[in-house]
């Protein structure tokens, strides 16, 4: 008997110096780099259409979490962003050459949009990747990103790094992975089909179920439809004072979703702030610049989703 308890208290103790290396390891080893992925030889061309199309895309992708206090895209710390990921900040995407993005290539924007490689095969875990994006929306992003537009202007800001916790570098480490490139095109939806098109908005462009999902760390973005409590809530994300607004659930469930709403309260909820419970709370903002036929066809698509029941504790109103 004695002998197992020592042979039993040997193998625990391996474990645990086995645990507590590695714990070590990710804490302090730097963060993964992959190959350098191949660029395409990729040239937009920068037509007014392309440039407005790409600017109403990065006033929601873009401008809300790179916004500096120059008034340009030179990047700041993203305050809603949950604790347990450590302060996170956003890159300066501006056209300085060396502190921006001044020197890309357009297959170079391509390629990272998609992927979220650089041409060095360093890897930005924490931004969103375009994979589901049609083609050329992509294209209009790398329009705007050529255009005269103020915020683009260069900056001199430095770019801080992110302050990851343990937990977030355990997930840059072993979950985040660089996605791949579309293997064939991807094309723009039929707008005549109200579901595919709203599926499109919500999934394939503006990232919805991200937030609306049970956890950052739990989503999907190569089968959002496979996110941990899809569309069901309860993200823990919070406001610009570090309070804890978790995302509300926004499936057709009766009780505890949206399922009793109008098209015409989902329409007032998203373009003007507006819910039947009371007005929106950050970090879900108005959407005005979305047409009222885009807001709709999401509202159609949302209908098709399987209904969660899931209670999300909101934080009471001042």
């Amino acid at each position: 008997m004695k002998r197992f308890l020592k042979i039993t208290a040997w193998i625990l103790g391996i474990l645990v110096l086995i645990i507590g290396a590695l714990v070590a390891w990710v804490g302090f080893a730097p963060a993964p780099t992959y190959d350098p992925p191949t660029i395409a030889e990729l040239k937009v061309e920068v037509t007014p259409e392309r440039v407005a199309r790409g600017k109403k895309l990065a006033s929601l992708l873009c401008v809300q979490c790179h916004a500096g206090k120059d008034g340009k895209l030179s990047g700041q710390q993203m305050l809603d962003v949950p604790k347990s990921f450590g302060k996170i900040y956003s890159k300066n995407i501006t056209m300085h050459p060396d502190k921006g993005v001044g020197k890309w290539t357009d297959g170079e924007f391509y390629t990272f949009f998609r992927t979220g490689l650089r041409k060095d095969g360093s890897f930005n875990a924490i931004m969103p990747k375009f994979s589901h994006m049609a083609d050329e929306d992509v294209y209009s992003i790398i329009a705007w990103m050529r255009s005269d537009d103020p915020k683009l202007e260069s900056s001199d800001q430095e770019s801080h790094p992110h302050e990851l916790t343990l937990f977030s570098k355990a997930l840059v480490r072993f979950v985040f992975k660089p996605y791949p490139l579309p293997s064939e095109p991807i094309p723009l939806p039929d707008t005549t089909n109200q579901v595919a098109w709203g599926r499109y908005i919500a999934n394939g462009t503006y990232g919805c179920y991200s937030c609306h999902s049970e956890d950052f760390a739990t989503v999907n973005d190569l089968e959002p439809e496979k996110s941990g409590g899809f569309y069901g809530g309860g993200n823990p994300l919070l406001d610009f004072d570090g309070n804890l607004i978790p995302s509300a659930n926004i499936t057709p469930d009766k009780e505890t979703g949206i399922g009793n709403w109008t098209e015409e309260q989902f329409l007032t909820a998203v373009k003007f702030g507006q819910t039947p419970n009371g007005p929106l709370r950050y970090p879900m903002v108005p959407y005005a610049i979305l047409d009222t036929a885009e807001i709709k066809a999401i509202w159609a698509y949302l209908r098709t989703v399987p209904p969660l029941k899931n209670e999300v504790a909101r934080a009471p109103r001042e």
